[in-house]
């Protein structure tokens, strides 16, 4: 079982490096291919890759902040992050089968 820390932002890095995680692999991005059951993803994942995670048998882990507005769209430094209450929350995805009305 291995487990994975997605993200290109130094300051989410360091966050998790301070919380003293067991990380194995540390990738700016996600290879949903490389993940399997039983492993642990953690990171701030679109919708459709926590759901592949998911999918494969895998944990995720959802790097969770309370982030206003204003502060969006760029990097948070490791005090900041700590600040917004940055914290690791479980979720499993899933997606759903229907059919959506407007197809073009």
């Amino acid at each position: 079982m291995t487990t994975w820390f997605i993200s290109r932002h130094p300051g989410a890095i360091e966050w998790a490096q301070h919380q003293g995680f067991d990380v194995d692999n540390w990738v700016p991005h996600l290879e949903p291919q490389l993940v399997q059951a039983g492993d642990t993803v953690i990171g701030i994942l679109p919708v459709n890759l926590a759901a592949d995670v998911c999918q494969r048998g895998a944990k995720y882990l959802n790097l969770t902040l309370d982030m206003p507005a204003h502060m969006r769209g760029r990097e948070l430094t490791f005090d900041e992050l700590c600040a917004l209450g940055a914290r690791l929350e479980p979720f499993h995805v899933a997606a759903l089968n229907i059919e959506l009305g407007n197809k073009k």
